[in-house]
C-alpha cells in the first residue's frame, strides 16, 4: 500500500507565489521527508551541496 503525500503541489505553489509577491526571488524549493516546504532565495548556496572539486571549476 502507498502512503498519502505529506504535502500537496498546491502548498508548494502557494509558498512560491507568496514569495514572488513579496518581491523575493526563489531559486529552489525543497520538500523534506516530513512534508516541510523550504524555499531558498537568490544565489545562496544550499548546505551540503559543496564538493571538494568545485574549486577546480571556478578557475
Amino acid at each position: 500500500m502507498t502512503q498519502a503525500a505529506r504535502f500537496k503541489q498546491a502548498d508548494a505553489t502557494r509558498a512560491l507565489r507568496a514569495a514572488v509577491k513579496a518581491g523575493l526571488k526563489p531559486s529552489e524549493c525543497v520538500i523534506g521527508p516530513d512534508g516541510a516546504i523550504r524555499l531558498v532565495f537568490g544565489d545562496a548556496p544550499v548546505a551540503g551541496t559543496a564538493n571538494p572539486l568545485d574549486r577546480l571549476l571556478t578557475r
